[in-house]
């Protein structure tokens, strides 16, 4: 499908009312490209494997809408030159002038790609599926990874301090389960550096197929990888699924606010002396998952470790 694009450049402060004013008109999809930073709060609250790098702000913005160049009669591109010139009669919209172009679909999906580039963890070495890289001399593990739509290059630093616990944890046929799963990085980390198995769940679907392929990519068998839908927290299904009093290490990359109440419900399917390592823990929030885990007399807190903003808690289970 082809589509005519309409863009226009504006100033910072224009961007939202003149996005409202195409809104209100019937235009849909509107992209806005712009260099303003973000601030550290806004950097604490994202949980995303990367932020590509902005160049300095001038405080100007590109607004561009697209049309089905099939339907495009040119009366939206009437309304919408009719809005900016109502706009430009009590306030400051730099130059908004419409050029028009024409572009072939486009893949949102997948142009976050040219972003993800290889990169080491200790002596893992992890890259993308899509380049053909030569595997560096010193890497003592290859991992490749397609995290499709769901969470999970290895990329983060949460996922990074998940992997370097890990190393020190997994040994020759330890069992690991793998909450909230993402792409399967943690649990084809783990069977490579010897587990004898591996159950991984997630709620999102997306997160079920990418770790399948990824699994099957990197060479794990079916049967040493098992993974799960559900939420292992309040779902007894899910819980029975999964196992009691099995596993030898429990990797939770996931968010605070869900590691705490997974901190009450966890150590039922470990084995005595398993460990419990979680991330997706930012700073701020460190001292809540430390006060749920000691809240658990099941749970020994035994270490903590920081990249960045961001926080590992380890516990062992008693």
């Amino acid at each position: 499908m082809k589509w005519n694009r309409y863009t226009l450049k504006t100033i910072t402060d224009a961007v939202d009312i003149i996005s409202s004013s195409f809104m209100e008109i019937g235009i849909e999809g509107i992209e806005i490209q712009d260099n303003i930073q973000l601030t550290e709060e806004e950097k604490k609250a994202m949980f995303i494997d990367f932020l590509p790098e902005l160049p300095e702000n001038d405080n100007t913005a590109v607004i561009s809408f697209y049309i089905d160049a099939d339907e495009d009669d040119g009366s939206m591109l009437v309304k919408a030159e009719e809005e900016l010139a109502s706009l430009r009669e009590f306030m400051d919209i730099g130059e908004a002038i419409i050029t028009k172009s024409q572009t072939e679909d486009i893949d949102w999906i997948n142009n976050w790609k040219e972003h993800f580039k290889p990169f080491f963890v200790d002596d893992i070495f992890i890259k993308p599926t899509w380049q053909e890289n030569e595997n560096p001399k010193e890497a003592n593990m290859v991992i490749e990874i397609d995290p499709g739509t769901a969470f999970g290059t290895g990329a983060h630093e949460t996922t990074q301090l998940v992997i370097k616990q890990m190393k020190k944890y997994v040994k020759e046929d330890s069992k690991i389960l793998d909450v909230g799963c993402g792409s399967g990085i943690l649990s084809i980390i783990g069977l490579k550096l010897g587990a004898k198995s591996a159950v991984g769940t997630d709620l999102d679907i997306n997160a079920i197929v990418a770790s399948r392929e990824n699994a099957k990519i990197n060479g794990i068998a079916d049967e040493d990888f098992t993974i799960i839908q559900g939420n292992i927290i309040d779902d007894k299904e899910i819980m029975d699924a999964v196992g009691y009093e099995c596993y030898d290490v429990v990797a939770a990359n996931i968010l605070a606010d869900i590691v705490i109440p997974l901190s009450k419900v966890i150590a039922k399917h470990m084995k005595k002396g398993a460990a419990f390592i979680t991330s997706g823990i930012i700073d701020s929030k460190e001292q809540a998952v430390v006060d749920a885990i000691n809240a658990n007399d099941e749970l020994e807190l035994v270490e903590i470790t920081h990249q960045g903003e961001w926080v590992n808690v380890t516990a062992i289970k008693r």
